[in-house]
Formats: C-alpha cells, structure tokens, sequence
C-alpha cells in the first residue's frame, strides 16, 4: 500500500523572523507492505507580513515609509514616556524623604536604577585576576584584612520575609532568602539578644553619643539563624574517677580542661568527677545590662565539693585582652540560679587565682559548680574576636550550591558546634577560617558575595550583601549565627566555584576570603576541621595526666617553699615561669610552688613544655650560689634527662 498525504495544518503564528509555516504527515494511509512513500514536501514557510517585515536585519529607518507608526501611535508613546519620567520623578523624592528618615541615614529603594547593586563596590585585592579563570596558575590571595570608615551596604527596616530557623537547611533553593525591597538581607535581633550596654561617662570621645541602648526594635523582625532548634546537640561532657593522686579531664576540640592536682582528694578515698560545657541559652546576660558572654559556661561537679589545695579550670575566651577597654569578671551560678561575682581578673584577691593569655583564661578555685567569664565594655574600642568560616554543599536541585558564611565567637568550642552541625548537613569547610576583629562601636557586621563568575553562576537578585546588626553579633551568647548565600550553576558541567566572601564590620576591621573549590566532593582538596582527630583521652587519672614527673614535682617544691634570704624561693619560681602577678595569692598557699607548677601544667597542657621548665631552674641554679655543686648537678641535669626522654 503506498502512502498518501494528510491534508495541511493551519498556518503556525508569525515568527519574529516574519515566517509562518505548516506542516503535514503521510499517514492517510501510511506506506505498508514495501508501498512507496509520500511523494513532495511535508512543510511549507512563507512570509506572513506581505513585505513589510524588516528583512535581512535591515536598520529601522530603512523600513518602507508606510509601515511608519500613526501618528496616534506617536502620541500613545509619548504619553507613556511621560508616565514613567513621572514615576520615576516620585520614586527619587520617595528616596530623599526616607533618606531623611532613616536610622542609619540613608536607606535603599526598590528601584535597581537607583541603587545599581551592592556588587557595583568591587572589593579588589593587589593582586588582579579573572573571576572567570577558575583553574589560574597564580595562587589567590586566601585572606586580605584591612579597615574601612564608611559604609557600603545599606539597611532597610521594612518589607523583609523572615526565614524560619530551619529554612536555611531547607532542600528547596527558592526559599533561602527572599527579599522585597532592598538589595540588602539584614539579619535579625530577638528580644532576649537585643543590647542595652552602659556608657561609661568620660570614656567616649566628645561628640561620638553612641548609646548601646539605642538600637531599634524594628531589628527584632529581621532573620539570622540559631541552631538550637536545628540539629540536637551532643552533650559535651566527660567523667572520670580521681583519687589522691588527682587528673585530668579534657573535652576534646574545645580548648576546656580541668586539672585536680595532687592531695586535692583525701587518701583512701575516690570521687566521680564530671565537668560539663552547658550548650543552652546562657541567662548569665540581661538585656539591661552591659555584661557580654566571653567564654562557655562550664560546670564542674558533684557541685558545692571543695579541695584543700586549688584545683585549676581552663575557659577559651574571644576578648581582646586590654584592661583600658574591657572589665573582665568571673561569675559563679548559685544553687537559687542567681550569678554572683567571684573576681575582676585585674583584682588581687587571696579566694582565687585568675591569669589570661590571648586565647584561654587559666583560674585556681577551691570549689566546684558553674562559672562563666564575663566581660563589659569600657570604651568603643573593646573587641572580640570573631571566627570566620565558611562552609558548601549541595542542594536537592543538582544545579544548586549553597554556601554558608559563619561568624562566630573565637572559641574552640563555638566552632566545633558549627563543625558538628555542617557534619549533620553534609556540608564541607571550604577554606582555612579567618579571624576578624569586630568593635563595641555600635556599627553592624555586613557579608557580602563578589565576582561570581557571571557565565558560569547566579545568585538569586538582591542576596549579594546581608547584614547583621550590632546588638545581634555582639551578644551572641556563643550561639553561631551565619548567611547564607544560593548559586546556581547554568550548566551541570560546571564544577568549580571561584568567588570572594567580604566580611566587614561598618568603620571597622574587613576580611576578604577567597573561595575556589571543586563543587564535588571527590574532587575538593580537604580541609582539616580540628587538630585533634579524636584520639586524644577526654580522661587521665595519676601521674600520666601530669607533666612534671612526681618526684621531680617533689624535690622542686621542697627546694622553693623553704624561704631564701638570697631570694632563691618560690617568688622567683614563679617569676621565671612567667606568673608574676598578685603573688600574695601563691603566699596563703600550702606549698606555693605545688600551685605555681599545676599553673604551670594547665599552661602547657598541651606542648608539655618540659624544656621550658628545665631551663628556668638552671638559670636559678646559675645566678644564685645557694645551690651548691652538688645539689645543681643531681637536680637540674635529671629533670633535663627526663625532659629529653619524655
């Protein structure tokens, strides 16, 4: 059976190439059995303007003259000119009257004419390069820190969807951010972290009235994340059973230890004892008060047990130490839930011992609880150290990446709940974190995404810069508060990302970090998260959980806490070893040196300088001839044998 035509379809609408066609089948009937098959075209295309369609990309003025716009044509354009000069007109005195209202004293419409973007402020580090170039042979510039005065993001207080505090794990990409009326995402302030500092009269500069109590309450509706309700923390805890030859316990990854020292516990007894970093909403800050959250809260039990001798907790801390700009205090939790004042660590007190170095915050105390180290702002100038860290995965949608930007207080144990949390998610630490130094000065924290390549990538319009307000990040209590940012690929072929990540807080310190990554995961070179892999004991009991040999601990102490008229004795112990500090604490002590090397220990728990030590009692061995030969030579040499063994 041969084939035969169907008849033809309707002519298709006019193209913009002024084409229209149709088309037909050879199926009335189909060819069968061998039949031949439809003979001519099964489509046809002719021009549907009769002529007056503009040909071979010919220009407008080449057109014929009849096919020249009415003149009522003109007019109706005209008229709309008009209409958008005019609304454009009323969005610019729009503008001014909210500039002159703004808190911050500007403000940002939704006219993209107007603002042009936050990526029109191309941060650009002294060495060029191609954003597009993903694989380039010049090393990037990881980290690039410097201090700008003015401001470049801009907040706008209205019109914002909140985020739920799960959306950001959310696997559907359109809901991460979504903004209606700013180029701007500014991130939120609840009403238990909204800051209400004092000032200080006197210490401020004349003219620069910034009350920590002024921040508005409009922040309250704005959207960072807590994870509390995210993912159910691991309970950061370890437990072991000391006697009287003391130990150590150590959480792992959070810079928290504890060292009971030798005749803490009585002989012949054992106690259980725990420590325990709380992971809850601390309520050690009030709104009204000025006081701010510098290190975890740890509690140390069975609660209200006391030692004769003191035993040394160790707290990280994320101030930066100056005693002119912060008041630093120790605060203990009592049995009712109240938190009393235990000491001022510039105070010389005869209750406790307190010595600070730029990360960790080593304390003597006799009894157990709940402490936690405050700190309040003297001046503007106070600061903390925030860790900047910056974590990617996949979303359900192949062809979606979302990166998560992290700006949290320096402490090892705030960064390994954000670890744990991305672990959870399956997300992966993109580059080495940085630190940035942020201010009490009232100004805001901005992170924003630059040079994407625009070939390869898109960001959602209007998520390129989001900001967190003052009162949010500076009592952030150890909660992680991060943005978030979604790309999407063009092509799935694309697999490397390369773009920068600018943090900066407004007239103060920036941190420009350089992304370049492989989106897939056996692709993209590691990034450790931790210097301990786990292997580390949380627990030591007896003399393994010290440095210091016993016996050696013994004969130190018995040559130093015999007073010297030659000064050899444990004051000068202690100035060697770098404890020079409310000295009259050591003197009510039992065995000032027994309290001077368990310093010593929780300073070096973890290089186990013994070197250090050996060196320091050489040189008093040295300078002062009450040692004899003798005594210098079966002393000092078997401590520095061990050190070299050890």
């Amino acid at each position: 059976v041969h084939g035969s035509w169907e008849v033809w379809s309707e002519w298709s609408v006019c193209s913009p190439e002024c084409e229209h066609q149709r088309i037909r089948e050879c199926s009335a009937p189909p060819p069968r059995n061998g039949g031949k098959f439809c003979e001519g075209m099964n489509q046809e295309i002719e021009n549907c303007t009769d002529g007056l369609c503009i040909q071979n990309r010919k220009l407008l003025h080449e057109i014929k003259p009849q096919s020249i716009e009415k003149p009522g044509d003109v007019a109706l354009y005209s008229g709309l000119g008009a209409a958008l000069i005019a609304v454009a007109v009323l969005v610019i005195g729009i503008t001014l009257y909210k500039k002159s209202q703004s808190e911050y004293g500007v403000d940002v419409i939704d006219s993209s004419a107007l603002t042009g973007g936050f990526q029109s402020f191309n941060f650009k580090t002294a060495r060029p390069g191609n954003s597009l170039l993903l694989n380039s042979s010049i090393p990037p510039d990881l980290a690039v820190s410097r201090t700008y005065s003015g401001s470049i993001c801009f907040q706008d207080p209205t019109d914002k969807e909140l985020i739920t505090e799960s959306s950001l794990f959310d696997p559907l990409p359109d809901i991460k951010v979504k903004v209606q009326s700013s180029f701007i995402v500014s991130l939120g302030v609840t009403d238990r972290a909204e800051y209400h500092g004092k000032v200080h009269s006197g210490t401020f500069p004349h003219g620069n009235h910034r009350d920590y109590s002024s921040m508005n309450a409009r922040n309250k509706t704005l959207c960072i994340q807590n994870f509390s309700s995210i993912v159910a923390r691991a309970e950061l805890r370890t437990t072991e059973i000391l006697g009287c030859l003391g130990g150590r316990l150590m959480i792992p990854n959070t810079g928290v230890s504890l060292l009971v020292p030798h005749g803490a516990i009585p002989e012949d007894s054992s106690w259980e004892i725990y420590m325990v970093i709380n992971q809850g909403e601390s309520s050690i800050t009030k709104p009204e008060g000025a006081e701010i959250l510098l290190g975890p809260e740890i509690t140390c039990g069975p609660p209200g047990m006391t030692f004769p001798v003191p035993f040394t907790l160790t707290v990280p801390h994320c101030a930066e130490i100056d005693a002119e700009n912060w008041n630093i205090r120790l605060k203990k939790r009592t049995q009712q839930g109240k938190w009393e004042d235990v000491m001022s660590v510039e105070d010389e007190t005869n209750s406790c011992y307190c010595l600070m170095d730029t990360h960790s915050c080593h304390i003597l105390l006799n009894s157990f609880g709940t402490y936690a180290l405050v700190g309040e702002p003297l001046t503007e100038y106070a600061a903390k150290k925030l860790k900047v860290a910056i974590f990617g995965c996949m979303s359900c949608n192949s062809l979606d990446y979302n990166l998560r930007v992290y700006c949290i207080d320096d402490t090892p144990n705030a960064f390994q709940e954000v670890a744990s949390t991305e672990r959870n998610q399956g997300g992966q630490l993109l580059e080495e974190p940085v630190l940035l130094q942020f201010k009490g000065n009232t100004f805001s924290l901005q992170i924003s995404i630059l040079d994407i390549p625009q070939f390869l990538w898109r960001i959602k319009p209007f998520t390129t810069c989001q900001e967190v307000p003052f009162s949010r990040m500076w009592c952030s209590n150890q909660r992680p508060l991060h943005c978030a940012f979604s790309l999407e690929r063009y092509s799935p072929a694309t697999t490397q990302l390369s773009c920068k990540i600018c943090v900066r807080q407004v007239k103060g310190d920036e941190q420009i970090i350089q992304v370049q990554t492989s989106i897939l995961e056996n692709e993209r070179e590691t990034v450790a998260l931790f210097t301990d892999d786990g292997s580390s004991p949380t627990a030591q009991a007896g003399p393994k959980a010290f440095k210091i040999p016993y016996s050696i601990r013994q004969r130190i102490c018995a040559t130093f806490d015999t007073p010297n008229a030659k000064g050899k004795d444990w004051q000068l112990l202690a100035q060697k070893l770098n404890i020079d500090r409310n000295l009259s604490y050591f003197a009510t002590q039992c065995s000032p040196s027994a309290v001077i090397l368990d310093l010593w220990e929780a300073l070096h728990q973890h290089d186990g300088d013994l070197d250090s030590l050996a060196c320091a009692l050489e040189e008093i061995g040295r300078t002062h001839s009450t040692f004899t030969t003798t005594e210098a030579q079966t002393e000092i040499p078997e401590f520095s044998t061990y050190s070299e063994q050890d």
